[in-house]
């Protein structure tokens, strides 16, 4: 593999890492093994540090194609749990309140579920890299100040989900760039008359690529390595 005139690579990105940490690990190790003060690698749009699977990596000048890659659909599969919402819509905070669920019907379930289809307004969570007068939403709520982001055009053109393990809800769903599931599962929770919070997240697909052709950052780093 070229690194320096550029490839794609598929990471299954580890739970607890950040987007950037993946790139770090793979970049120092690309410049220990090449013998290089420096190497571009960027990723193709960021995973959450709580959410697993497909990180899109590109090296060299395949960089330059990355906006290309990020503007593909994703998919995710992932469990929101009903009842119960934290500040961060996910277990990046504590939870802060608690909500009936006894009224949830399968009928209620799936009637909510169908309005999340097609093009949708969507406000991103507070605890989000948004910029907010020049500073990132999530450093004024962990300050506690007060944060109020637009809403954000997005498109959803597939969404299931299983409630045999309710109050927790396995999903899969397919959106556009920019969408939080975070905020899929606070407002799915809402529109229950209850609360959500997103418990685990694993992105499958971006655009053409798939989660069945990534490979661990540790098998990478033995790829680089040539081992």
């Amino acid at each position: 593999m070229d690194f320096i005139e550029g490839e794609t690579i598929l990471v299954d990105k580890p739970l607890g890492w950040t987007s950037f940490d993946v790139v770090n690990k793979i970049r120092w190790n690309l410049k220990q093994v090449l013998h290089v003060k420096n190497i571009k690698v960027g990723h193709a749009g960021t995973l959450d540090p709580l959410a697993t699977g497909l990180l899109v990596l590109c090296t060299g000048k395949h960089t330059k194609k990355i906006d290309q890659l990020m503007g593909g659909m994703k998919t995710y599969t992932g469990t929101i749990l009903l009842g119960k919402t934290t500040p961060s819509y996910d277990l990046e905070s504590a939870f802060d309140a608690e909500f009936p669920t006894e009224h949830i019907t399968a009928e209620l379930m799936e009637e909510t579920r169908s309005r999340f289809s097609g093009e949708m307004q969507q406000v991103p969570p507070i605890f989000s890299a948004k910029q907010v007068d020049g500073k990132r939403a999530y450093d004024l709520a962990r300050a506690g100040k007060e944060v109020v982001l637009k809403a954000n055009t997005i498109q959803i053109s597939a969404f299931t989900i299983s409630a045999e393990r309710f109050p927790e809800i396995d999903f899969e769903i397919t959106c556009s760039k920019g969408t939080y599931i975070r905020s899929i599962a606070y407002d799915f929770g809402k529109l229950l008359r209850s609360g959500g919070t997103l418990i685990a997240l694993r992105r499958t697909k971006s655009g053409e690529q798939s989660i069945e052709e990534a490979k661990s950052v540790d098998d990478w780093i033995s790829t680089i390595q040539g081992k």
